[in-house]
């Protein structure tokens, strides 16, 4: 981590969280398990997702793991046998991870995943929830749950259908096979695929571009594309277009058709 930067450090410290320059992080640091998540982890990284939401100089956050071989290989399945031993197990450690999955799905802010090495199961599940996925070309993608003997479930089923499609969700469900990092971007899974000494450079500007622009505009894109992957039935349009409003009465509207007309770039306060 930058020492330049103040770091939260969650979960006995294996989850790290710092921000600058409107970029907030979070690293899943258990390299030893691959990053493999712990319902610590999963305690930790909804605290410093909070944090992030609540803290008006971050705009965008990045997910990433320490070191160089996963960004999170799953869960840590040196807790399944206490935790996760049965149906009854399973669902008593769905309660457990539920805040910190809930808090990463209803984040407000745009959410990168950095992705090194090995992203499987929980962890290509936590990957899906995040809004944009840049892979490094040694990334491995899949999911085991078929030679686990356990489901992968519902809802992440839901959300890896909607990036993908039928056909290839199948495929990785019933096979279990581990894809590589072109394949996964081919299929939908991942938004782009770079060479792994470009990948800090090519998340940092990207996360760079997002922090520069209208807060209030990101937040209604974010809602807005979620709406619209949602049932009809079940969509918050009020809220759509509550944040739609928002933006057109915005100080930050004003300050983009100033800059746009004095040919410079604008500054966003988020209000």
């Amino acid at each position: 981590m930058d020492d330049a930067r103040t770091t939260l450090e969650l979960a006995g410290s294996r989850i790290l969280a710092d921000s600058a320059q409107g970029v907030g992080r979070v690293v899943f640091n258990q390299p030893e398990k691959r990053n493999a998540m712990s319902v610590a982890m999963w305690e930790g990284l909804g605290q410093a997702l909070d944090h992030f939401a609540a803290d008006p100089a971050v705009q965008v956050v990045v997910l990433e793991g320490a070191g160089d071989k996963a960004f999170v290989s799953g869960a840590d399945i040196s807790q399944f046998e206490a935790q996760r031993a049965d149906a009854d197990a399973q669902r008593a450690y769905e309660k457990l991870t539920a805040a910190g999955r809930a808090t990463l799905a209803a984040f407000p802010k745009p959410v990168i995943a950095k992705i090194r090495g090995f992203c499987l199961g929980g962890g290509l599940g936590l990957a899906m929830q995040a809004d944009l996925r840049i892979a490094a070309e040694d990334a491995q993608f899949g999911i085991p749950a078929a030679r686990l003997g356990l489901a992968y479930g519902f809802g992440t089923v839901q959300l890896l259908t909607s990036l993908v499609g039928p056909a290839h969700a199948r495929m990785l469900l019933y096979t279990g096979d581990r894809i590589d990092a072109w394949e996964a971007e081919r299929i939908g899974l991942v938004n782009d695929v770079v060479p792994v000494e470009l990948l800090d450079g090519t998340v940092a500007k990207l996360a760079a571009t997002i922090a520069a622009n209208a807060p209030l505009t990101l937040r209604a894109a974010k809602l807005s594309i979620a709406a619209a992957a949602q049932d009809p039935a079940l969509r918050d349009m009020q809220g759509v277009q509550a944040a739609f409003a928002a933006c057109f009465d915005s100080a930050d509207y004003r300050e983009g058709r100033r800059a746009f007309m004095e040919k410079r770039k604008p500054r966003f306060t988020g209000r």
